[in-house]
């Protein structure tokens, strides 16, 4: 999915907006969402998950090609970790929780 099909169903399923209103609003949630993370902060979207940047240490590593030892750079990595309700969802267990189906097909 892309930015403009994320415009596209907002545009269809709220209806009140224009194309460009549904546009304009969409890079305003991902601006906002960019500048958040940019001062650090995390982000948690109920029943979606959490975004969350991490630093990491500089670090020895190797040129895979060469195997000669070079030095990785410190940076910040950002990690999503889903929700539970959205994994349940990818998995197509909406009302169930894991050990609950695991018993069933137990018994």
């Amino acid at each position: 999915m892309t930015k403009a099909d994320i415009v596209h169903a907002v545009y269809t399923r709220l209806g009140g907006f224009s194309k460009k209103e549904s546009a304009d609003l969409v890079d305003l949630v991902f601006e906002t969402m960019k500048e958040t993370l940019g001062r650090g902060e995390k982000i948690k979207i109920s029943g979606f998950g959490n975004f969350v940047l991490r630093d990491k240490r500089q670090r020895q590593g190797r040129n895979p090609q060469t195997g000669e030892p070079i030095t990785i750079t410190e940076r910040r990595v950002l990690n999503f970790k889903a929700s539970q309700l959205l994994k349940q969802a990818l998995n197509g267990d909406e009302g169930a929780a894991p050990s609950e189906s695991t018993a069933a097909k137990d018994a």
